[in-house]
């Protein structure tokens, strides 16, 4: 394995674990939560690296802020495709339900 898929690896661990850690911080306090996504998207970017599908649906991708469903999100399903909308934000993510 080349030096840069190492790299990429290790940064998806790192990126697991602060999303793991937004998660579990989202109650207490949401803006931590948000900071993480945010150390995360970084950390993402220095190695050029695409989130997993489960991944990419856990933030906005406009304020970048952490989404839990029900509190600051909705979620809903329109013409087979599953829509995602931001509460802080005020703006639509559409994803291919698959």
């Amino acid at each position: 394995m080349n030096n840069k898929n190492k790299q990429k690896k290790e940064v998806l661990e790192v990126v697991k674990k602060l999303f793991e850690e937004a998660k579990l911080q989202f109650n207490k306090n949401p803006e931590l939560s948000n900071h993480y996504v945010k150390l995360a998207r970084k950390a993402a970017m220095k190695v050029n690296l695409r989130f997993p599908r489960e991944l990419k649906r856990k933030f906005c991708k406009h304020c970048y802020s952490y989404l839990v469903p029900g509190k600051n999100s909705r979620v809903r399903i329109h013409k087979s495709r599953v829509i995602y909308y931001c509460f802080n934000c005020k703006k639509f993510m559409r994803f291919v339900k698959k």
